[in-house]
């Protein structure tokens, strides 16, 4: 008789997304552009798909990962979402091409999965990894526009990534981009 330990298990299940709009046809929505790469919610599962996944400076130009709690999608009009905001950590490609994006971008997912950032488990509710021709972006995905709750898990997130002081993430509301129709081009709610 052998002693198997349980598998620990993460406190949500999160879903793992790609999309490369470059790829579909004219005319095609974009959440159908959505590709479910797997859904974890052991450490287990998450390491067997994210293993298995191309790092994020190997994707194509305009490619995106989006990891959320499961039954969120990744778009603003989402109900979790729609009241909310993004920071945004713009890494610029001479940091990107030392591998930065792809350690910042692990270590936000870690981060986020474990809960590491958020006391209440309920205020982060994803994050993007949006690879571009003149720089990449991280994006922390929140619940609410609370500006004492963003700034706190703001700043445990620049702890987390080990980033300069000078470097500021940036939060933007998300009625601001599906207003605009533009995921970056938006006003500055504050910064952290």
């Amino acid at each position: 008789m052998t002693d198997e330990a349980a598998p620990t298990t993460l406190h949500n299940k999160w879903t793992l997304w790609y999309d490369n709009p470059r790829l579909a046809p004219p005319g095609t929505d974009w959440h159908e552009q959505l590709k479910n790469l797997g859904t974890f919610q052991t450490p287990e599962e998450f390491w067997s798909i994210f293993n298995n996944i191309q790092p994020s400076s190997q994707l194509a130009l305009n490619s995106n990962y989006h990891l959320f709690k499961a039954g969120v999608q990744p778009m603003w009009e989402d109900p979790a979402n729609k009241e909310g905001g993004k920071f945004v950590l713009t890494i610029p490609k001479k940091d990107s091409k030392t591998g930065r994006t792809n350690e910042w971008w692990l270590y936000t997912v870690l981060a986020v999965i474990g809960e590491t950032m958020d006391a209440s488990g309920d205020e982060v509710c994803g994050c993007v990894v949006s690879i571009r021709k003149a720089q990449d972006r991280i994006a922390l995905w929140m619940k609410s526009c609370d500006r004492k709750a963003c700034t706190e898990i703001g700043a445990r997130w620049k702890k987390c990534l080990e980033v300069s002081n000078k470097t500021g993430l940036k939060y933007q509301a998300h009625k601001d981009a599906a207003a605009s129709g533009s995921s970056f081009k938006n006003e500055i709610k504050f910064e952290v």
